[in-house]
């Protein structure tokens, strides 16, 4: 199951939810997009977005405003919805409409190979890293996330050519079980600091499983990424 978590105010981006992507609002284009891998909810903060997926045939439950972030959110949608502790839950964020089919499904297949959640990332330049909007992930030798950080990171102190930098994908992979068990984890000063919930299971040792992707999808996070991915977007949402 995906589970996408909707909230209507955005501090970078006022009521980006209902920002147009070719014809359709932010939420409804990302949810359509998710639901060609797997069924989908949208647990949203407010009734017009819970009225918007009606309007499109989208299920939809009505969740907490005072959620401080998506996954407690997702994690509430799976107790409305009485989901099995066993049951993969993806939580693929409202502002990826143009999220390629293999990238989500790449994300299923992971948390099976995971202990507690997973996670993806993708190769990004040394100047890209600097874009605070963008959180970077420094990976350990099997893979699993050691550290997020808007930063740049790591910090390529002497300039070394090889280095490698990593950009976070936002989206999630748990079973319902370690998603409960997330959002029932006391929340963490570095994760307050950063305003990144993932923060959160590294702090409490928990693993977070990542692969690297190749993707051309472009988060919606400010005006200026709606602008730049409808230009560079090559296809319709349909």
């Amino acid at each position: 199951m995906i589970i996408i978590p909707a909230r209507l105010a955005s501090s970078r981006f006022p009521q980006k939810m209902l920002a147009d992507i070719f014809g359709k609002p932010l939420i409804i284009a990302t949810a359509m997009n998710a639901a060609q891998v797997d069924d989908v909810v949208v647990a949203c903060d407010d009734e017009i977005i819970l009225d918007l997926c009606k309007k499109y045939y989208i299920k939809a439950v009505l969740t907490n405003k005072a959620h401080t972030s998506g996954t407690d959110r997702c994690a509430e949608a799976c107790r409305i919805l009485r989901i099995s502790p066993n049951e993969i839950v993806l939580n693929v964020q409202g502002d990826e409409p143009f999220l390629e089919k293999e990238v989500i499904k790449t994300l299923q297949g992971l948390v099976k190979t995971s202990d507690f959640m997973a996670s993806l990332a993708k190769r990004i330049t040394q100047q890209e890293a600097l874009d605070s909007n963008l959180v970077k992930v420094v990976l350990d030798n099997c893979n699993n996330a050691i550290y997020f950080s808007r930063a740049s990171i790591p910090f390529n102190r002497d300039g070394i050519q090889a280095v490698e930098y990593y950009g976070h994908l936002g989206l999630y992979g748990f079973y319902n079980w370690s998603l409960q068990e997330f959002c029932s984890l006391e929340k963490t000063l570095l994760e307050d600091i950063e305003k990144l919930e993932q923060l959160r299971a590294i702090y409490y040792q928990k693993c977070i499983k990542m692969a690297i992707v190749e993707t051309k999808s472009i988060g919606i996070d400010t005006p200026s990424d709606l602008e730049n991915a409808l230009q560079k977007q090559s296809f319709v949402v349909l």
